[in-house]
């Protein structure tokens, strides 16, 4: 059995070495894990219930910690007896990489199984701990924001992420750009409809008698039609040179 991969831990590299070398983390992240006693820097035990197809079995044995280089990684051995059910044995390469608030967590897995395991074929094999190694990272993980206060990927969204109820100042001013265009647009827009019934001699309050066939309006109206479609098309020129 062999597994190549790495997990994105949200935090500090220091943090996730010293997870690594916490047993209690460390059992409350191994999947079936009953007990791990630390007994030296290097030297660990471990009990824990696996279950692989049909096969659930007890398994205890004895972890080595090697080529340590804080904080950046080292190795892990171990072998464990599981009674009739067979064996287990096999290590671990881990690196750790720092990146941005996160840690990438590297892994170099490779292992074999005898005695009934063996005998369960190696598809079986692979994808039990596969999902072990996926149940081991998501409570590593989790168990790294509980106890050490770790950054999460949902808080992380949460910090660039704008308050309710507040509105930047660019999000703030396209609205007043907007408003001032619609005001403009009305401008235009009555200015419009009034030159459309002067054109057509649509017959309003303010139109005098028709002379020749064609209603005309009065001085007044005229003038004012005239200061409404200059007034509109100057505040619409001078919205456009002021957002540039």
């Amino acid at each position: 059995m062999d597994m190549i991969g790495q997990q994105r831990i949200f935090a500090s590299r220091d943090v996730v070495w010293k997870a690594l070398n916490d047993p209690e983390i460390l059992k409350a992240s191994i999947p079936g894990c009953e007990e791990l006693v630390k007994l030296s820097d290097t030297d660990m035990t471990a009990t824990a219930v696996i279950k692989v197809g049909p096969i659930k079995t007890k398994f205890q044995g004895a972890v080595t910690l090697s080529e340590l280089d804080p904080p950046n990684g080292y190795r892990i051995t171990g072998e464990g007896k599981g009674g009739i059910a067979g064996f287990a044995k096999g290590g671990a390469t881990v690196l750790l990489e720092q990146d941005g608030v996160a840690t990438i967590l590297h892994y170099d897995v490779s292992g074999e199984v005898g005695g009934k395991l063996s005998q369960l074929g190696g598809r079986l094999i692979d994808a039990t701990a596969r999902q072990m190694s996926a149940a081991f990272f998501k409570t590593f993980s989790d168990e790294i924001a509980r106890r050490h206060g770790a950054i999460t990927p949902q808080t992380h969204q949460g910090q660039n992420r704008p308050q309710s109820g507040l509105q930047s100042a660019s999000a703030i001013n396209e609205q007043k750009a907007g408003s001032h265009a619609h005001i403009g647009s009305l401008l235009l827009l009555c200015a419009a409809i009034a030159g459309f019934w002067y054109a057509f001699g649509a017959t309003l309050p303010v139109l005098l008698p028709a002379e020749g066939g064609r209603a005309h309006v009065s001085a007044d109206f005229a003038s004012a039609l005239v200061l409404i479609f200059v007034a509109s098309v100057g505040y619409l020129l001078g919205r456009q040179t002021s957002a540039r």
